[in-house]
C-alpha cells in the first residue's frame, strides 16, 4: 500500500509531528507531543486529515529520530495517530519512548493487528472497516464519532466489544457539531454509562 516500511517498525511514514493539548477524550487538556504517521485506508468521508491517507506522500523517518524529538518537550506523553497507525509494527517506537519514561497513547480505529507497547489505547472505530477484537478487548477509551442519529447505535453495538471499565465517550463530527450536540447531551442524560468528548483543541485554535 506505502512505502517498503521495515517489518520492525525502525521507519514510519511520519506526516507531522507537534506538541500541543490534548483536545479530546478522557486525557482532555493535557500537554503531550503528537506523532501523526501517514497511511489509511478507512476511508472516513467526514476525515479532517485526509492529507495523511496516503503514506507514499510522507517520509520514512527513522523513529529513533522521532523519539529523541519526542524527548526534548516537558511532557512525557505521546500521542500516536494517524491516518491509521496500527499499519504499522509499532514495537519498536513504543518500546523506545517508554525506555525514555515517555508514556504511550494511541488513537486508531482498531482496523488493523494491534502492536506496541501501551499506556492508554482509545479505539475510534469507523463503519468503513470494523475493529479488530484484539484491539477493542484492550481499549481503555471508545470514542465514537456522531454524524447522524444512526451512530448512536452504532456506538451501542460497539459498547458491548469492549470491556465494561472501558471508558465510553460520544464526540459530534466537526462539521455537523451545532446540530448533533443537543442530540448527544439528551443520549447522554438517558444513557450515564456514556460522556461527551468535545473537540476542544478547536473551540481553543490549537493542532
Amino acid at each position: 500500500m506505502a512505502h517498503q516500511v521495515p517489518e520492525d517498525g525502525t521507519l514510519l511514514p511520519l506526516m507531522e509531528e507537534f506538541y500541543t493539548i490534548q483536545g479530546e477524550g478522557y486525557n482532555t487538556g493535557k500537554a503531550a507531543y503528537f506523532i501523526r504517521l501517514g497511511g489509511c485506508d478507512v476511508g472516513c468521508h467526514w476525515c479532517d486529515v485526509k492529507e495523511s491517507w496516503d503514506a507514499e506522500t510522507h517520509p520514512l523517518t527513522p523513529a529513533d529520530a522521532i523519539v529523541e524529538n519526542a524527548c526534548r518537550f516537558p511532557s512525557k506523553a505521546v500521542v500516536v495517530t494517524g491516518g491509521e497507525p496500527l499499519i504499522y509494527n509499532l514495537d519498536y517506537l513504543t518500546q523506545s519512548l517508554q525506555q525514555q519514561g515517555i508514556k504511550t497513547f494511541i488513537e486508531t480505529s482498531g482496523a488493523y493487528p494491534l502492536s506496541g507497547h501501551w499506556d492508554w489505547i482509545c479505539l475510534s472505530p469507523k463503519k468503513f472497516k470494523a475493529p479488530m477484537q484484539d484491539v477493542a478487548d484492550r481499549a481503555n477509551e471508545l470514542k465514537v464519532i456522531i454524524f447522524n442519529k444512526s451512530d448512536f447505535a452504532f456506538a451501542e453495538h460497539h459498547a458491548k466489544l469492549v470491556e465494561p471499565n472501558c471508558k465510553l465517550y460520544l464526540q459530534p463530527e466537526w462539521s455537523k457539531h451545532q446540530e448533533m450536540t443537543p442530540l448527544i447531551v439528551d443520549y447522554v442524560m438517558a444513557n450515564p454509562q456514556w460522556e461527551i468528548s468535545l473537540q476542544t483543541h478547536k473551540y481553543l485554535n490549537i493542532p
